[in-house]
C-alpha cells in the first residue's frame, strides 16, 4: 500500500518535469552584437517572453576568451548578447527591431565610443529561418530608414558562444551608477536619438 501511494504521490513530479523538458524543448536562442554589452542586455531583459539574456563572446577563433583577450582586439570575437526566448510569447521579429532601436547601423568596427572589430555590430543567426528574418528585417530598413547612412550591421551563422565573466552580467543592475556614467559618456543615447529619432526603451 505504501509503495502504491509513494507511486502516486510521484506521477505528479513526474508529470510537472516532463512539462518542464517540453517547455525548455521550446524555448530558442538569439544573438546579436550591439558594441559594448553591458548596453544591450536591459532592452532585451524588459520583454515578456524572454527567458534570459546573456552577456559574452562570440564570432572570434579562440576558445573560452577573457574580456581582457577581446578587448585588446585579437581574438576576432565580438561583445554580444545571447537570449534565450519562448516563440510562442515573443517572436524572433520583434527581437530584430528592438536590435535595430538600440544599435547604430551605419559603422562599421565600432558602436559609438568604443571602436575595433570587437565592438562591431552583427546578428547571428541559428536557423535558416532566422537567416531569412534577419536579412528581410534589414532589407526594410533600407527602404524605411530614418538616416541617409547605410546599413553595414553583418548577419552571419551564429558559433560558439562564450560567457563573460560574472562581474558583466546585468552590470546595469549590479552598478547602475558607473553604468549611466559609461552610457552617458559614450554618447549612446545622443546617437540612438539622432538615428531613430527617440529614445529607445531601454532609456525609459
Amino acid at each position: 500500500m505504501k509503495t502504491f501511494l509513494l507511486g502516486m504521490m510521484a506521477l505528479p513530479l513526474t508529470l510537472i518535469a516532463a512539462d518542464a523538458v517540453k517547455a525548455a524543448a521550446r524555448l530558442e536562442k538569439a544573438t546579436f552584437a550591439g558594441g559594448c554589452f553591458w548596453c544591450m542586455e536591459h532592452p532585451f531583459d524588459a520583454l515578456p517572453g524572454v527567458v534570459s539574456v546573456t552577456a559574452g563572446y562570440t564570432g572570434g577563433h579562440k576558445k573560452n576568451p577573457t574580456y581582457e583577450e577581446v578587448s585588446a582586439g585579437g581574438t576576432g570575437h565580438a561583445e554580444a548578447v545571447q537570449i534565450v526566448f519562448d516563440p510562442s510569447k515573443i517572436n524572433y521579429g520583434k527581437l530584430l527591431d528592438v536590435y535595430w532601436r538600440n544599435i547604430d547601423p551605419t559603422t562599421k568596427d565600432r558602436q559609438f565610443c568604443d571602436s575595433g572589430n570587437q565592438y562591431r555590430s552583427a546578428i547571428f543567426y541559428h536557423t535558416e529561418e532566422q537567416h531569412r528574418a534577419a536579412v528581410q528585417s534589414k532589407e526594410a530598413l533600407e527602404k524605411a530608414k530614418p538616416f541617409k547612412e547605410p546599413v553595414v550591421t553583418g548577419i552571419v551563422p551564429a558559433g560558439e558562444f562564450t560567457p563573460a565573466e560574472e562581474y558583466h552580467q546585468h552590470y546595469y543592475k549590479k552598478n547602475p551608477i558607473r553604468y549611466r556614467y559609461y552610457r552617458t559618456g559614450c554618447g549612446r543615447d545622443r546617437r540612438l536619438k539622432e538615428l531613430w529619432g527617440n529614445a529607445p526603451e531601454e532609456t525609459k
